[in-house]
């Protein structure tokens, strides 16, 4: 069965044998749509407990950030329960945190303690997660890629708007000062009409591209801690027998993710949409690339590009390798300048400051007086000068940042730095690329009616 087939609604009326309380949500799902479930109002000085669903090295360095936010901000959060499918990454984190310990994620959402959930699973679980988290009065801290299908976008973006929950998305580097200092200098007029973003993810290591260690005891025969409950793992994606590479080295396949494109690309196109004007969905998108390195082991491309269009006339082109580490500047052209957000390329890491380098112009050469002086300098109306111009970026943790926006929000009820709307124009791209790759054409988006088209959409 696969992820769009997949009905949240039926798979919560199976929670009966978890409970009365979560049996009676599960119907208000069923017959509503939507519970609305209240929740508890979060004043300035209440510590806000956070659920971790999903205990592996993503999850668990996501709780490490929440619990070291609340230890060095006046107990602002804490780890009050956890989740996972695999004993062992379960019982670490109830360990760590003394915190209560679940197989089943609707066991946590249950819990009328639990504010907030931090949603770290493989991509396929994403959406599923956080629409019952929602539902539930939850606020909801989720991972990237925000979700696995387009139409679990829709889902997001509509759940959220209903049931009026805060939800932050977890590429962290939005919380850095440069994108929001390049939306400024954008929106001055410092680089004139918006023509070309461009971008890129490379790296080159063992576990970069997903070689993660694997367990060679735990699977769904292990006993104790190797116990893995590997149908629950498995959800809404296809049935298959137990295979130790697609549990641990998930981003490999196409079933649980869209690798490059869900993994790194969202670190890329999330900040762009920042910069922008505004968040904006993409027209046209095509993609290429191919298993160039890594032929063997793996179901999604080692190299891949993402070319797009954009309705207000300027367009967006993207690279990345997991076999190759040389980046490729991140900025954003104009036809009167060009910003420069990350001139060492790498979108995850601090830089000192962003570049605006205004577009030089000469004079036309004139033959009836060659000798003429020829005059260089920016469009006669930049306002600018004609000087490279520095623009301090203020650094800080942006991962702490992230979450303490998300906190902040929890209480104020305002819109975090990427909210569940901002989100989604950056997975619908990254969505439409998948497809193109690997249906091998150019994917359209009707935004009218929200879906990928094969031919181009008429205004």
């Amino acid at each position: 069965m696969s992820a769009d087939q997949f009905d949240r609604r039926d798979f919560l009326k199976r929670a009966s044998s978890l409970g009365a309380g979560v049996a009676l949500a599960s119907h208000a799902i069923a017959k509503t749509g939507h519970k609305m479930n209240p929740s508890r109002v979060i004043g300035a000085n209440d510590r806000i407990n956070v659920g971790l669903v999903g205990c592996g090295g993503r999850g668990r360095a996501d709780a490490h950030a929440f619990a070291k936010y609340g230890e060095e901000n006046n107990n602002a959060c804490e780890i009050v329960a956890v989740c996972d499918v695999y004993e062992k990454r379960k019982r670490s984190q109830v360990e760590r945190y003394k915190a209560k310990g679940f197989s089943d994620y609707r066991e946590l959402l249950a819990l009328s303690e639990v504010d907030a959930v931090i949603v770290a699973t493989p991509d396929h679980w994403h959406a599923r997660i956080a629409l019952d988290a929602m539902d539930q009065g939850k606020d909801v801290y989720c991972e990237k890629p925000m979700c696995h299908t387009i139409k679990e976008v829709r889902e997001l973006v509509d759940t959220a708007r209903e049931t009026k929950r805060v939800m932050q998305v977890g590429s962290q580097t939005t919380s850095a000062d440069q994108w929001w200092k390049a939306k400024k200098a954008i929106a001055d007029g410092m680089i004139g009409k918006m023509i070309m973003s461009q971008g890129s993810y490379h790296r080159n290591s063992i576990e970069g591209e997903w070689n993660w260690p694997i367990d060679p005891n735990a699977g769904p025969n292990g006993k104790g801690d190797d116990y893995i409950d590997w149908e629950t793992w498995l959800g809404p994606a296809p049935k298959r027998p137990f295979d130790a590479d697609r549990f641990f080295r998930f981003r490999k396949y196409w079933d649980y993710s869209g690798g490059i494109a869900t993994d790194l690309f969202f670190h890329v196109v999330a900040p762009l949409n920042i910069c922008w004007d505004k968040p904006q969905f993409p027209t046209k998108v095509m993609a290429s690339g191919g298993k160039y390195a890594f032929t063997e082991d793996r179901e999604v491309p080692d190299t891949f590009h993402l070319l797009a269009e954009y309705q207000e006339g300027h367009s967006l082109v993207l690279s990345s390798s997991m076999a190759n580490s040389q980046h490729i500047p991140g900025l954003i052209r104009g036809h009167e300048g060009t910003i420069i957000m990350v001139e060492h390329g790498k979108f995850e890491e601090p830089t000192d400051n962003i570049i605006v380098r205004p577009e030089i112009v000469r004079t036309p050469f004139d033959p009836a007086h060659p000798d003429a002086e020829r005059k260089e300098g920016p469009f006669p109306d930049y306002k600018f000068g004609a000087d490279e111009i520095k623009i301090p970026v203020e650094q800080y943790d942006m991962m702490q940042a992230h979450v303490g926006n998300f906190l902040k929000c929890m209480r104020t009820r305002e819109k975090p730095h990427l909210d569940v709307e901002t989100a989604a124009h950056a997975q619908i791209l990254i969505s439409l690329a998948v497809d193109s790759y690997r249906e091998g054409r150019v994917k359209y988006w009707d935004e009218k009616n929200w879906k990928a088209v094969d031919k181009p959409v008429k205004a």
